[in-house]
């Protein structure tokens, strides 16, 4: 597979501490990759280095054979890149329906806006909900219309920071049957999480982070056996 997205050397220090120490990473085009390692990892600093929220100290960012370090945050999302925050920004005022009419209105007009709006709302379980305020929606449905708004734009590679965070048991399921739906159209998505149980479900291919530095790679089960990546977590193999 082509590689989609890219990092090479990437650094990040505010002060003396580095977020992000020499990161290279890759994902391949049509990828479903998950990031995970213990809170300071540097998972949410890497994923606002790729968006474009921090500047690198140092090294490249690389998408779609497009050095992108020095764009603005808004070309980045016109070339492709989505991400989704871990706290839900809906505007908790406007309907599910207005919420996603808003984040795609700049993409499609007319008819083709309605009908993609409608398929969002399809695909999100949110059509029962069309007509309810944002703010009026359990935790777990203001992630997914946040999700369908960050979908608006048609992306290439979409960014996920904890999505399942908060969620109940039936949430995270229905969160990662949604992500794997998402992959199997060809999305390429790269989620931070830390429930095992939600990665399991979704993930192909694991990277772990710790102290600003990709620690490992590998399959899920790799990782579960890496004696080393249990101390990271538990304290002790």
């Amino acid at each position: 597979m082509k590689t989609i997205l890219e990092t090479r050397g990437l650094k990040k220090y505010f002060g003396g501490l580095h977020a992000i120490d020499g990161v290279d990473f890759r994902v391949e085009a049509g990828e479903l990759r998950c990031l995970i390692g213990p809170n300071g990892a540097g998972k949410s600093s890497l994923f606002k280095l790729i968006i474009g929220t921090y500047e690198p100290s140092q090294g490249r960012i690389i998408f779609k054979d497009e050095d992108i370090t020095r764009l603005q945050p808004y070309r980045r999302v016109q070339n492709g890149i989505s991400m989704k925050f871990q706290v839900p920004g809906v505007f908790r005022e406007l309907s599910s329906e207005e919420n996603l009419r808003v984040a795609l209105h700049r993409a499609y007009q007319g008819d083709e806006l309605t009908e993609r709006v409608e398929s969002l709302l399809d695909l999100l379980g949110l059509q029962s909900h069309r007509r309810h305020l944002a703010g009026n929606l359990s935790h777990g449905q203001q992630q997914w219309l946040e999700i369908g708004m960050a979908l608006g734009v048609n992306p290439s590679i979409l960014l996920l920071d904890e999505p399942t965070a908060g969620m109940s048991v039936e949430e995270t399921y229905k969160t990662g049957e949604l992500v794997k739906r998402l992959n199997a159209d060809r999305m390429t998505v790269v989620i931070i999480e830390h429930d095992m149980t939600f990665i399991r479900q979704i993930a192909s291919k694991v990277t772990v982070l710790h102290f600003g530095k990709i620690f490992v790679e590998g399959t899920l089960d790799e990782i579960m056996r890496n004696e080393d990546v249990v101390r990271i977590y538990l304290g002790k193999a």
